[in-house]
């Protein structure tokens, strides 16, 4: 029997490293001196006519606050949004990265931190933008915690809905006996996504979306994380999936630039803000 411990350890190690290549190398300063203001939790900030509702942005696996948003937060408020971002999920002794706790739990310190920005904003709704986890971990919330009545709209950036195979490598766990177990007693917010896990059977029973929330899924075909890609399609009234390559065959993003740079993506993301005034979103979108 091969030593897991061993073999899963210099894992998440790989996934560490890989996260932090990803993001901009001034991680630690901006997480501890927080998002700046201009809009990007400014908890004066007021909601206009034009945008009523303040958007709360929920990271990914591994993300936080502000490291995931440094492109998205800028791009909403720079067009009148009030703009939120919280970290949730966070294990002892874990800094910056976050999203590893218990995905239900996850999902009550969702619904706290908008009843923190409703107060605050004085609106009676939010809009919901979350990238991987961030994007189905809401789901959650709207579903069993009370959340549908606080929400109008969810855009998932690559979320991984019905979890995610890892191209196939989560079908090995079977196969290594205690492995499965180490990984939900060290990161249970990872195997919460696993495809057939405990969490998703539940989140998904009866159906992907709830009343009254208007739903969008922004997925790009090159996604090498959240595997099958459609997979992260949601079915039901009130859902708009929508493929990046459709939008401009160019693209090549990624799981992750999805969500950090892609500014086709966020064309899409103010698309699905603000229906009402949607342009198209082609390839040119990336120099807007």
């Amino acid at each position: 029997m091969l030593p897991w411990k061993r073999v899963l350890r210099p894992l998440a190690a790989l996934l560490l490293a890989v996260a932090v290549a990803a993001v901009p190398a001034a991680t630690a300063s901006a997480s501890d001196a927080g998002a700046p203001s201009s809009g990007w939790n400014d908890y004066s900030c007021k909601p206009s006519a034009a945008h009523p509702r303040p958007v709360v942005l929920v990271h990914g696996t591994f993300g936080n606050s502000v490291d995931n948003w440094l492109g998205l937060a800028p791009y909403l408020t720079s067009r009148g949004y009030c703009v939120y971002s919280l970290d949730y999920g966070r294990l002892p002794g874990v800094p910056l990265f976050h999203g590893l706790g218990p995905i239900d739990k996850s999902a009550g310190q969702l619904s706290a931190f908008i009843d923190k920005v409703l107060t605050a904003t004085g609106a009676a709704e939010a809009d919901l933008v979350g990238h991987s986890q961030g994007g189905m971990m809401p789901r959650y919330y709207l579903k069993f915690l009370g959340g549908a009545a606080k929400v109008h709209a969810l855009v998932g950036i690559a979320p991984d809905n019905h979890g995610t195979d890892l191209v196939g490598l989560t079908n090995l766990l079977p196969y290594f006996p205690g492995a499965e177990d180490l990984l939900k007693a060290t990161t249970p917010g990872l195997a919460d996504q696993i495809v057939g896990s405990d969490f998703l059977t539940k989140l998904n029973a009866g159906g992907d979306t709830v009343p009254g929330v208007r739903y969008t899924v922004i997925a790009t075909r090159y996604d090498e994380v959240v595997t099958p890609w459609r997979t992260q399609y949601l079915s039901g009234t009130g859902v708009r999936n929508v493929l990046l390559q459709d939008l401009c065959p160019l693209d090549l993003s990624e799981h992750l630039a999805i969500g950090l740079f892609d500014r086709i993506a966020f064309h899409e993301v103010a698309n699905a803000l603000d229906p009402a005034h949607a342009t198209a979103t082609t390839c040119a979108s990336a120099l807007g």
